[in-house]
């Protein structure tokens, strides 16, 4: 399960400071016999210390992700060149599987919320290029929370996509006459996601 607030690189580990096969078997969420054996076959490439330990460059990790289509940590990308988008929802498996999908794209820096009081907290501290909003939320719900957004003009440059499970006509309209930069129905594909996103950040 994805943790929440990782932080990137520039912020810790030198970018070109070696990993171990134990910081890669993280990375990847796979046990360190794993890493080793991605080593022994050869589709990681590494190389063997005085002490005998293995070490991989952060470029042939890189490499080795990029090639067999795994997602690239995002505290192994400069925080400048991700887009930065805040999921806010209270139904945990729709945020992860949406984290888990748009982490595979390899160019977001995602930030999480469960609720409407999280999400204004998570917004203050990541100011994020895109927030994707649950409309109905318990306590403070995703009217207030964009409302909340809107009328502060220092965050004029931010987008919001919701999405919502609502069906009836009316509720409907009263979402899409809230002006979002995008509205997506519950269940979505990961495609119609994407395209959304597409859309809205050009």
């Amino acid at each position: 399960m994805e943790q929440i607030g990782e932080k990137h690189m520039d912020a810790g580990k030198n970018e070109q400071e070696p990993l171990t096969t134990g910081e890669i078997a993280k990375h990847c969420h796979v046990t360190h016999r794993g890493v080793l054996k991605w080593v022994e076959s050869g589709k990681l490439k590494a190389y063997r210390t005085p002490g005998k330990h293995s070490r991989v460059s952060i470029e042939d990790f890189l490499n080795f992700l990029k090639e067999y289509n795994m997602p690239i940590p995002e505290e192994l990308q400069p925080a400048s060149l991700l887009t930065k988008i805040l999921i806010v929802d209270d139904d945990r498996g729709i945020v992860y599987s949406l984290r888990r999908m748009l982490m595979m794209e390899n160019k977001y820096n995602i930030e999480t919320a469960f609720d409407g009081f999280e999400a204004g907290k998570k917004f203050a501290a990541f100011r994020p290029d895109l927030m994707i909003l649950d409309i109905h939320m318990p306590a403070l719900d995703g009217y207030q929370v964009y409302a909340n957004i809107r009328n502060d003009p220092n965050n004029k440059n931010t987008r919001v996509l919701i999405i919502s499970g609502v069906n009836e006509p009316k509720e409907i309209k009263k979402i899409t006459d809230l002006g979002a930069d995008g509205f997506l129905q519950k269940p979505f594909s990961n495609e119609a996601l994407k395209e959304q996103i597409k859309h809205i950040l050009g």
